[in-house]
């Protein structure tokens, strides 16, 4: 705000149903008015929480945790409550079921019980989950329970100040194949203007109980049916588990040793839930250092695998030993891991009529390969698996951000947890037969050639540095990608017959090298996704292979520097 609108702040102080957050407004707006030393930090912190509304998109809501109209807080989640129940009740009527999951993070617990009270005095059904658990069961008991919607209180891999706000539709609210999984639009638009149409929030009705509390009964369907997805055989594989201070240890263990895993090494100081996470500057098994402590724990024992949840478990990270790697360990990027899954779910499917196997666009065209290969089609979406997972006849999709979804008739969501099951069931059978996963690595590439990939993100504190960076690109800053001229350029921004409008660009070379440019939609980033083949010749070394596609992912990092000018 150019100017400090003091009459709406003391409006959402009257509104505010929360004491602790009243009193929070209340003291930056005295801090204030009364000049002097801090009065200038409260006015910059007060502008930037009453600076707009936190919006409601695909993703649902995400964003800091505190008062005012652009944070996390029962204020702006009651008020979102209230709004998708009103759009359940014009969906599918009155006696609309709604499930409510929440992680550990802080606020998760009563952002949850806030949304059951709301849609209770509704007069919904409600089923409240009694305790933190992994976002792959909620979205499981949405299809298990055949309720209408589900909410998912979670910030998955955000820092600790984060909090956010998922929601599913199912049922009867959507019939057709995104039966289960997240809104797109235009049902974010109608849910997004009921909660512009709350006037008061301390006027939406709320019950005190009256849903029912689901639990224990859930997560042994959910372990029941992620266990029968991986058979009976080798399972000699010594593993490393680490939930990153999240709420999937438990949960992941449990399905491990019930599929036959024995010894199973935790991360101690990640195990248990904690929503500061103390031992990691970003929760994401993605970013540089996470797996320190689970690498260190890998060395000591000798294993054979390291398996990394991300805090919701909706992500599975992984780690092999790799004599090219940092200390013969090496992590596996999400595009491997995806082609091993693919290739494991392309055979069991080989030549079955109407399955599928998808990707988002930003993620390996090693899968397309994959699919061709073995009879199957392949769609390419874009970015999220509320695209993903909506494919008509999905049998497996990824995402090169750690996403996977190995059962999409049951969870039409990434599920880090049964896709531990999978990887660790594949890297046994391996092991057992004197092989590994960098063997079948190596294999997929003599067959297709060396699909490399390689990330490239760009954090920011000034947001209008994303725009200007996409500006650059568009106006044709970038010539060409590790020596090859580009071949050409899409611009995702106009939509095609296959995909909707994103802002988005794909820049392809002459040699076939690729990246794909856009906007993070959680996080202030811009990210570029990087890809390289290298053809791989009959009895080629595969190290010297490897050491080409990372000379080029490296001259391709550059290139896109120095054409984003930011």
């Amino acid at each position: 705000m150019a100017t400090l609108d003091e009459r709406l702040i003391e409006n959402w102080i009257a509104d505010d149903p929360d004491a602790g957050s009243r009193a929070e407004i209340e003291t930056l707006l005295a801090t204030y008015r009364a000049g002097g030393e801090g009065a200038a930090e409260a006015e910059a912190e007060l502008s930037d929480r009453f600076d707009g509304t936190l919006e409601f998109g695909t993703a649902g809501l995400r964003g800091k945790i505190g008062a005012g109209s652009n944070r996390m807080n029962r204020a702006v989640v009651i008020r979102a409550a209230a709004g998708l129940v009103a759009f359940l009740k014009e969906k599918v009527g009155d006696d609309f079921h709604l499930v409510v999951g929440f992680d550990a993070r802080h606020g998760s617990a009563q952002f949850a019980k806030d949304t059951a009270a709301v849609a209770v005095a509704a007069g919904g059904r409600v089923s409240l989950f009694d305790h933190n658990l992994p976002t792959p069961v909620t979205a499981f008991a949405l299809r298990h329970l055949n309720a209408d919607a589900a909410v998912m209180v979670t910030a998955s891999h955000n820092p600790p100040q984060d909090n956010g706000y998922k929601v599913y539709l199912g049922g009867r609210a959507v019939t057709d194949s995104g039966q289960g999984s997240q809104i797109v639009p235009p049902f974010d638009s109608e849910i997004f203007n009921q909660i512009k149409a709350v006037k008061s929030i301390k006027a939406v009705p709320m019950a005190e109980s009256g849903w029912e509390m689901i639990g224990d009964d859930i997560v042994e369907a959910y372990l029941d049916r992620a266990v029968s997805l991986v058979p009976e055989g080798a399972k000699d594989l010594r593993i490393v588990l680490t939930s990153m201070h999240g709420v999937g240890g438990e949960t992941s263990m449990k399905a491990l040793k019930r599929a036959g895993f024995s010894d199973i090494h935790v991360v101690e100081e990640q195990q248990e839930p904690d929503p500061n996470f103390p031992t990691v500057t970003f929760p994401n098994p993605e970013e540089p250092g996470a797996l320190d402590l689970a690498l260190a724990l890998a060395k000591k024992v000798d294993a054979d695998i390291i398996l990394a949840n991300d805090p919701d478990a909706d992500r599975m990270s992984a780690a092999i030993k790799d004599p090219r790697g940092v200390d013969g360990w090496r992590q596996l990027a999400g595009d491997e891991v995806g082609s091993l899954l693919g290739e494991q779910a392309a055979s069991e499917h080989a030549g079955e009529e109407g399955a599928v196997v998808a990707n988002s666009i930003v993620s390996s065209r090693l899968l397309s390969q994959i699919a061709k290969h073995h009879g199957v089609e392949y769609k390419a979406t874009l970015t999220g698996f509320k695209w993903i997972s909506r494919v008509p006849g999905v049998v497996f999709g990824y995402e090169e951000a750690l996403g996977y979804c190995v059962d999409p008739g049951f969870v039409r969501d990434k599920d880090g947890i049964s896709a531990c099951l999978k990887l660790a069931t594949m890297a046994a059978e391996r092991k057992a037969a004197g092989s590994s996963l960098l063997d079948e690595l190596d294999d997929l590439a003599r067959r297709h050639g060396l699909y490399a990939t390689a990330p490239l993100s760009i954090r920011v504190s000034d947001l209008s540095l994303i725009p200007k960076g996409m500006e650059n690109l568009r106006s044709g800053s970038l010539k060409e990608l590790a020596g090859s001229p580009l071949a050409s350029v899409v611009d995702l921004s106009e939509g095609s017959p296959e995909l909707p409008p994103t802002n988005g660009l794909i820049f392809n070379s002459e040699r076939g090298d690729r990246v794909v440019a856009r906007p993070s939609g959680t996080e202030p980033k811009l990210k570029c996704y990087l890809e390289t083949i290298v053809e791989v010749p009959e009895g080629a070394d595969m190290n010297e292979i490897r050491d080409e596609a990372d000379r080029r992912l490296a001259l391709m990092k550059q290139n896109m520097q120095e054409a984003l000018g930011i």
